[in-house]
This record gives structure tokens, C-alpha cells and sequence, in this order.
């Protein structure tokens, strides 16, 4: 397999957008399951919102906007 392919950008995007979708799930779920943990919801939720910036920062990368 090619070695560039493996550590892509737009690979790397696929699976930290992957991982966000997973953690929302896993905040849907404590937010029924254990209301009460909020600690727990606090860190799911930091840890979502530092892929959301990772992920906002590579497609930016791949698509750049237009300069005015």
C-alpha cells in the first residue's frame, strides 16, 4: 500500500470527522443514560469541539477560500 495514501490529508479528515460522529454518539448516550455526570459530558464535549477545530483546520487546508 502506498505510504502517502495511509497519512493523506483528506484520509486523516475521513477519520476525524469518524471520531467526531463517534463522540456525539457517546454524548448522546451519557446525556440519557448518566444525565447526572457532567464531568464526563464536559470532557466528551471538549474532546468533540477540539476535532471540530482539527477538522475545520484541514478543510480549510484542502480548500482554501478565494482571496477578494
Amino acid at each position: 500500500m502506498d505510504n502517502d495514501n495511509l497519512h493523506s490529508l483528506p484520509r486523516h479528515l475521513i477519520e476525524l470527522r469518524m471520531a467526531h460522529a463517534d463522540l456525539n454518539s457517546l454524548i448522546d448516550q451519557a446525556t440519557t443514560l448518566h444525565p447526572e455526570d457532567e464531568l464526563v459530558l464536559r470532557r466528551l464535549k471538549k474532546r468533540r469541539l477540539l476535532l471540530r477545530d482539527q477538522i475545520a483546520r484541514i478543510e480549510a487546508e484542502l480548500d482554501p477560500p478565494e482571496p477578494a
